[in-house]
C-alpha cells in the first residue's frame, strides 16, 4: 500500500529525486520572498502599518529557500533546473491569481484593492503550505536530516496563515468583505486546479527518476484526481473561511495586534 511517508522516503533516499524536490521547493520559496518584499515596498499609504509584516513574511520565505539549499549542500548536491510544469507560483499567476510579477516590478504604489488581492491569494496558498508542512512534520519531524528544517518551516507557515486571517478580517470590517469573499472563492478554485496539475507533473518527473512502474504511477494519478474531485466539490471551503486566530495573534510580530474579532465567517 502506498503511503505519503513511503513515497517521500523514496524521494529522500535518492540523490537525483532529492535534488529535484529541494530545487522546486527552494525556487518557490525564493519567488515568494521576492514577491512579498516588493509588496512591502509598494504598500499604499492607507495600509503602511502592514509593511513590516509583509516584509517579515518575505524574509521568512527567503529563509525557507536557504534552508532547502542547505539541505542540498549538506549532501554535497547542487540545484537542478525547475521544470516549468512544476512551477506552482508562476502557474498560479498565469491562471490570473494574485498580483503579477510585471505589476510588482513597477515602482508605482499598490492600491488598497491590490492588498486585498494579495492577502486573499496568500490566505489560500498558505493554507496549502501549512497543510503540506504539517504532513511532513507528522512523518519527519524527528528525522535526523530533515527534522529541524521541517519544524522551523511548519511553524512559519502556520504563522503566515494566522496573519492572513487576521488582516483579512480587519479589511473585511473596513468595507472589503464582498471583495474578499469573491477573491477567496476564485483563488481557491484556481489553486486546487493548479495544485492538481503540479502534483501530476512532479509525480511524472519523480517516476522517471525513480523508475516507478506504470501500475504505481496509475495509482498515484488516480489518488491525485480523487483529491482534486473532493476539493472541488467540498473541501475548497476550508481555504475561504476566515477565523480570528485567538491563539496566534499578531503572528508576524511587526505591529500591535488588531482589536479582537470573535465571529467566524465562512464563504
Amino acid at each position: 500500500m502506498l503511503s505519503a511517508r513511503g513515497l517521500f522516503t523514496e524521494i529522500l533516499e535518492n540523490d537525483d529525486s532529492f535534488s529535484l524536490f529541494c530545487s522546486i521547493a527552494a525556487s518557490g520559496e525564493s519567488q515568494g520572498g521576492w514577491e512579498n518584499s516588493r509588496i512591502a515596498a509598494l504598500v499604499p499609504a492607507s495600509q503602511r502599518g502592514m509593511a513590516p509584516k509583509i516584509a517579515r513574511h518575505g524574509a521568512d520565505e527567503d529563509k525557507h529557500g536557504r534552508i532547502f539549499l542547505a539541505l542540498l549542500h549538506k549532501r554535497e548536491l547542487e540545484t537542478v533546473p525547475v521544470p516549468p510544469d512544476t512551477d506552482y507560483t508562476m502557474l498560479l499567476e498565469r491562471a490570473g491569481i494574485g498580483l503579477t510579477h510585471a505589476r510588482l516590478r513597477q515602482d508605482e504604489a499598490l492600491s488598497e484593492q491590490d492588498i486585498v488581492t494579495y492577502l486573499a491569494h496568500s490566505r489560500v496558498t498558505e493554507q496549502r503550505a501549512s497543510e503540506q508542512m504539517r504532513l511532513l512534520l507528522k512523518h519527519f519531524g524527528d528525522h535526523p536530516e530533515l527534522g529541524r528544517a521541517v519544524r522551523a518551516i511548519s511553524h512559519d507557515e502556520d504563522n503566515h496563515l494566522a496573519y492572513c486571517h487576521e488582516e483579512l478580517l480587519r479589511l473585511a470590517r473596513s468595507g472589503h468583505a464582498r471583495s474578499i469573499h469573491r477573491i477567496l472563492r476564485d483563488c481557491a478554485h484556481a489553486e486546487i486546479r493548479v495544485y492538481r496539475d503540479v502534483s501530476i507533473s512532479v509525480m511524472n518527473h519523480m517516476a522517471d527518476i525513480l523508475g516507478w512502474s506504470h501500475a504505481k504511477i496509475g495509482t498515484l494519478r488516480s489518488g491525485i484526481h480523487a483529491v482534486y474531485a473532493y476539493e472541488r466539490a467540498v473541501s475548497w471551503r476550508r481555504m475561504t473561511s476566515l477565523t480570528w486566530p485567538a491563539d496566534n495573534l499578531n503572528a508576524l510580530g511587526a505591529t500591535p495586534p488588531s482589536e479582537p474579532v470573535t465571529a467566524k465567517t465562512s464563504h
